[in-house]
């Protein structure tokens, strides 16, 4: 069965987005810069730039552009919220960069949104367990990715939906804004690492859901 899995930057003080993050205006608050320098990483990384962004040749190569390539390949449908496709709608190119189905939670009702490159994104209005089993159907044998925001992966780990987490911890300090890890139950599901590779802008970080006991004693 495809995993579900989340792929995200963080401030080192737990933030996956700066205060007053809008996109209209990115000096407020100064969250285009603090944004900036979290994201550093990856906007160097060649497969990311040639791929993604599509802005010709050129780039970091190394074991950080292999890890973008392998984590990009084995996704088969990405989850996201209203608030980061509002953001995004108004910020990518054309071509949005994921080339795959996309769900999007919100209560709006829309008609799907296909763009150039294989992207085509959906509006689900039942809930976050309609929209993972729509993504598990478009996926097939490849994986789910919860690209955020931080409430929506919160959603999925209330869930026990999460198989793993990549993190991408950025020596950056937000002071403020939203964070991954609030709002979540006692009985959330628990974590192992897995991998850890450094950059220079980023550790990226790599951790698989343990099992519970119960998973453990059925075995």
């Amino acid at each position: 069965m495809s995993k579900v899995f989340v792929n995200i930057g963080l401030s080192l003080d737990g933030y996956m987005a700066p205060e007053g993050m809008i996109m209209s205006d990115p000096g407020y608050k100064g969250w285009g810069a603090k944004w900036g320098a979290m994201m550093a990483w990856i906007l160097k990384q060649q497969y990311f730039r040639e791929n993604l962004l599509k802005l010709g040749p050129g780039g970091e190569t190394g074991p950080v552009n292999d890890l973008v390539r392998s984590t990009v390949e084995r996704i088969g449908a990405n989850i996201m919220g209203k608030r980061m496709f509002d953001q995004g709608e108004v910020a990518w190119p054309e071509e949005a960069p994921f080339h795959t189905p996309v769900y999007v939670l919100t209560h709006e009702k829309r008609k799907p949104w296909e763009r150039p490159g294989g992207t085509t994104f959906y509006f689900v209005n039942d809930g976050p367990e309609r929209a993972l089993a729509l993504a598990r159907e478009a996926a097939g044998t490849r994986d789910i990715r919860i690209a955020g925001g931080a409430d929506v992966i919160q959603q999925y780990l209330s869930l026990d939906a999460v198989d793993e987490l990549e993190i991408a911890l950025a020596p950056v300090l937000f002071g403020g804004g939203r964070r991954l890890f609030e709002n979540l139950p006692d009985s959330s599901p628990r974590f192992r690492i897995d991998r850890v590779l450094d950059g220079s802008d980023a550790t990226h970080l790599r951790y698989v859901r343990q099992p519970r006991a119960q998973d453990i004693s059925k075995g």
